[in-house]
């Protein structure tokens, strides 16, 4: 008898909020898989009797992808197709997904992104910053310490910067990003597709004011401007070898924080905080391992 082929794992990014932002190859493979991984039922389940979709539904979220992810390889492995959805833009990116993902990938078996919305892209190309280069910082660590580490870690890329953020912390990461990056320029998207749909654009303090005035409602994307050449030159040139390696290390402590508060996978996360702190990949693996003891009781 021959093997069983593995089915194919699709990953399909859904609307992020206007129903009509999805494509014909999203809606073809979510009518054709075996089952939909969601990550909230209740929510997928609108945007499928939307379309006129019936298909058979399990949850995967934050609290049991770990878990979950077994049983739908093996799924895979008996040659079934599964679909991964979040509940509004692209899974995987600040959402569930990565580590069904990795596992499917160290188990050979076929992983195809279905490209579609995301609130990351949509905010970038929208803010009039630069697109190029740019770190996504997706949601920032909710301690007060740790978000401060954080950003302190990022204050010197000439990057554009992209995070997420929720209604009730708005106010408090625009002061904090104001205080620790100085007053840069700025574009603070909400609702983005939305009726609503609003892209601010200002200086950091004029944001705040902004916000202050209009208290914030709906889902907040973040986009800042980049340290200056001469800012990021002129720390870099101030600190002796052993200043910046040190700085090196603790942006790539402060970007697997961010990664451990998010759930990341671990290669997700060691590739952000590589690529954030210019350490190579193996010594932030370290790192990785180190704080994954510390954290363990």
């Amino acid at each position: 008898m021959a093997p069983v082929r593995p089915g194919t794992l699709y990953l399909v990014a859904t609307p992020i909020g206007n129903l009509e932002d999805v494509s014909h190859r999203a809606l073809r493979i979510l009518r054709e898989v075996s089952v939909i991984a969601a990550e909230d039922t209740r929510h997928t389940r609108k945007l499928l009797t939307h379309h006129g979709i019936t298909a058979r539904l399990v949850s995967l979220h934050e609290h049991n992808e770990r878990t979950r992810a077994p049983a739908l390889v093996a799924r895979l492995l008996a040659g079934q197709t599964v679909a991964v959805v979040s509940d509004a833009g692209t899974p995987g990116l600040s959402d569930p997904g990565a580590d069904l993902v990795r596992a499917a990938a160290d188990a050979g078996i076929p992983v195809v992104p279905v490209p579609g919305p995301s609130a990351f892209l949509a905010a970038l190309i929208a803010s009039g910053l630069p697109t190029a280069p740019v770190t996504f910082l997706a949601f920032l660590p909710a301690g007060r310490g740790d978000r401060r580490r954080c950003l302190e870690g990022v204050r010197a890329l000439p990057h554009t910067l992209v995070l997420y953020e929720s209604p009730h912390r708005l106010l408090a990461t625009l002061r904090a990003l104001r205080e620790i990056l100085g007053d840069r320029r700025a574009a603070v998207a909400r609702e983005l597709t939305k009726m609503h749909e609003e892209v601010y654009r200002g200086r950091l303090h004029e944001a705040l004011e902004h916000f202050s005035a209009h208290p914030p409602r709906g889902e907040f994307t973040l986009v800042i401007e980049g340290a200056a050449a001469g800012e990021a030159a002129g720390a870099a040139g101030a600190r002796t070898p052993e200043e910046a390696a040190a700085l090196a290390q603790e942006s790539a402590r402060a970007a697997l924080r961010a990664a451990l508060a998010n759930h990341d996978a671990p290669f997700e996360a060691v590739r952000r905080a590589a690529h954030a702190s210019g350490l190579r990949r193996n010594e932030v693996y370290r790192l990785w391992l180190a704080m994954k003891q510390e954290d363990t009781p």
